[in-house]
């Protein structure tokens, strides 16, 4: 289907190599195979996705939604990565879009550079050194609007600006700062997002079909169904740390991974916390079966040059069959992968730690195992960190086959922080990170 019927469509290869800008320098590599070995886990090949003009991609996907990409890539495509069914092809999502923070009478504003930016499911392919995009879906709502990376409401997300953080934007109720994906049996996907959090169902070729989202929420507004089927409780998530992770188990099952504790009484509790929460969800009874507790390491031991606990976060979580799980604890420049089970006698879904009346709360707790909290076992599997190749910011992983791993970091579109993140034209200073596939060997099979 082309792009420009019905006003949106997908992007197909033959429209990559054939877009104007776009697409003749696009997809070359930049990266080089390695071998890099450290410990017994080892780096066997990076792939590295070349500069593709944002503008281009997202016009063709939804004609004129951006205007002026201000030099931005494509990029974050790393929110997350799961096997598309071919060998080096997997199916990824990008977050909310660029965006950044500048500090404007010593508070910080949340800078969106590319408003009209609509997150999109991207399929890749790994060819040699090089990251290929060959499909692409834009997200839209029910009348065939573009989904926005934009924030929802007013009373809990942040306030969105320009590029320079001189003027306020929109609120969107229909925006998604997607992060997790899976794919399920009948074509569509599953995807997680930051800002309700939310469950987000979505169709093979990209409309919203139903965003799951916490009870209380009261999201007005939005141009697709919106349920309200998770705990009530998820209503304290930390800004900016929803739902990140996302697995589809053997069954059918998803389960949804709480990027941070909750701020749970408060957000000084939430940021001083080593306990978040995993939940089972069913498509099938369209609603929450269980919730785990999962504890993190402490943060000097997933990453050495850390000692800010508030750093910690799960931002993948893969299914290796039955109830098993792997779980990326990390920060932005390390990450353990750890195994863990998901059984009955772990549920609390529905107990004191769901009611936000409870004192102390689940998050409080310095050693929630001591005080009856069936907290879920966990066995270390890889420390990444120690893995030379392996570049920072690891936010999707796959997995290829008994011992191999793909890992997809999300360079943010070579956004940062700051007023220098623009020139004075109001172009990007590119921050020079690319977007990777990275494959790591395992000593010992899943």
């Amino acid at each position: 289907m082309s792009p420009h019927t019905a006003g949106r469509g997908r992007v197909h290869r033959s429209l990559v190599t054939g877009l104007p800008l776009a697409l003749a320098a696009a997809l070359v590599a930049a990266g080089t195979a390695t071998a890099a070995q450290s410990g017994d886990a080892r780096v066997v090949r990076t792939a590295t996705l070349g500069e593709l003009p944002l503008g281009a991609f997202s016009n063709a996907l939804l004609p004129g939604s951006v205007g002026d990409d201000r030099g931005v890539k494509l990029g974050g495509i790393g929110s997350d990565v799961y096997p598309a069914g071919r060998k080096d092809e997997y199916w990824t999502v990008t977050d909310r879009g660029p965006n950044g923070q500048i500090k404007v009478d010593g508070k910080k504003r949340r800078t969106f550079p590319v408003p009209g930016f609509d997150p999109a499911i991207v399929k890749i392919r790994v060819c040699g050194d090089t990251v290929e995009v060959i499909d692409a879906i834009p997200l839209t709502t029910s009348s065939g609007k573009a989904v926005t990376g934009l924030p929802n409401q007013k009373s809990r997300d942040e306030a969105p600006y320009t590029y320079d953080a001189g003027t306020a934007l929109s609120y969107d109720p229909n925006g998604l700062d997607t992060e997790g994906i899976v794919r399920a049996a009948d074509g569509s996907f599953w995807l997680v997002d930051e800002y309700g959090p939310s469950l987000v169902h979505v169709s093979a070729r990209g409309k919203v079909l139903t965003r799951y989202v916490p009870e209380g929420l009261h999201l007005t507004g939005a141009d697709y169904p919106v349920v309200e089927a998770l705990p009530s409780i998820l209503l304290h998530r930390k800004i900016n740390r929803g739902f990140e992770g996302l697995a589809l188990l053997p069954g059918g099952d998803l389960v949804l991974a709480l990027q941070s504790p909750l701020s749970l009484p408060d957000a000084d509790a939430g940021n001083a916390s080593r306990t978040t929460r995993l939940l089972r969800f069913s498509p099938r009874k369209k609603a929450v079966t269980a919730e785990y507790a999962y504890r993190f390491d402490p943060v000097d031991l997933v990453d050495p040059s850390e000692d800010d606990t508030s750093e910690l976060k799960i931002s993948s979580v893969v299914a290796v069959g039955g109830n098993r799980l792997l779980v990326e604890e990390r920060t932005d420049k390390a990450a353990r992968l750890q195994l863990v089970e998901l059984g009955h006698r772990s549920d609390i879904l529905g107990g004191p730690w769901d009611d936000d009346t409870t004192s102390p709360s689940l998050e409080q707790l310095d050693d929630p195992a001591a005080q009856g909290v069936p907290v879920l076992a966990k066995r270390l599997v890889v420390d990444l960190g120690k893995v030379a190749g392996v570049p920072g910011k690891i936010e999707g992983i796959a997995r290829v086959d008994r011992d191999t791993l793909a890992l997809v970091n999300d360079n943010d579109f070579g956004m940062t922080d700051g007023a220098g993140a623009f020139d004075a034209q109001g172009r990007l200073v590119d921050s020079g990170i690319s977007t990777t596939v990275t494959y790591v060997r395992l000593p010992k099979g899943l």
